[in-house]
């Protein structure tokens, strides 16, 4: 499948995702169940990884800063902006799309190969809205979300690590959290939020909704949905930037 023929088919499927529900509230209770299953139960991993990454990004500034006439406030600082624009941003867009987006590909493929979306076709129910839609809204819903509370838990892992180790004071790391603050670092990130969350969710279920073959073909799928997603997570992260920062 070339690239132009399988572009083609996400943006079809699209259409087919996005067309009217046939009913309204099944699709409601769907995208809850989405909700805990894709964003609810991706809390813990994303509060782990980013305890242990934001106490190395306090290090590793503070063992950078060889200048002895910088301030030990910049520590908190630059650990604060990594998490806010980057990190908890685009790196566990990355992350997330190996969990998310790798959960969702299998799920959809087993259907596919099972003959389960063959199935609900014939019951006269559109299976890409029913299967794909109530995913796409939860992550996106829940990507932002996620991002808060990475970026929460990273300050609190560079406030546990850096004092523990000696590499910065508490008061020195607080106030460097606090000071030079733009609020618009924020607004930006939850913008590329929800394009990756949207781009996490759809790929993946592209990939799955489109498999051939069997169990193993879904194995497939799920790495080629996973390295596609990453590439596209990096390639509108230079965009976004380019364009609203």
């Amino acid at each position: 499948m070339n690239i132009f023929n399988q572009t083609g088919q996400y943006f079809a499927l699209l259409l087919k995702v996005f067309s009217k529900p046939e009913r309204h509230s099944l699709y409601i209770r769907q995208t809850f169940n989405e909700i805990e299953n894709l964003g609810i139960k991706s809390v813990g991993i994303v509060a782990v990884i980013s305890i242990f990454m934001g106490g190395i990004m306090t290090l590793q500034v503070a063992y950078n800063m060889v200048n002895p006439l910088l301030p030990r406030t910049i520590i908190g600082l630059g650990n604060r902006d990594s998490l806010i624009l980057e990190f908890s941003s685009t790196i566990m867009g990355l992350i997330m799309a190996g969990k998310i987006g790798s959960n969702i590909t299998s799920e959809i493929g087993s259907m596919k190969v099972t003959e389960q979306i063959d199935s609900l076709e014939i019951m006269g129910v559109n299976s890409a809205s029913y299967l794909i839609l109530p995913k796409i809204i939860a992550v996106v819903l829940m990507f932002p979300l996620l991002y808060i509370l990475s970026v929460f838990f990273g300050i609190i892992g560079g406030l546990i690590v850096g004092p523990a180790v000696g590499a910065v004071t508490i008061t020195d790391y607080i106030n460097g959290i606090q000071s030079s603050f733009n609020p618009y670092y924020v607004t930006f990130s939850l913008m590329k939020c929800l394009v990756f969350g949207f781009l996490i969710s759809s790929i993946s279920a592209f990939f799955g909704y489109t498999v051939e073959g069997g169990a193993f073909d879904v194995g497939t799928a799920s790495t080629r949905a996973v390295v596609n997603t990453n590439i596209q997570i990096l390639v509108w992260d230079l965009i976004l930037t380019q364009l609203l920062l």
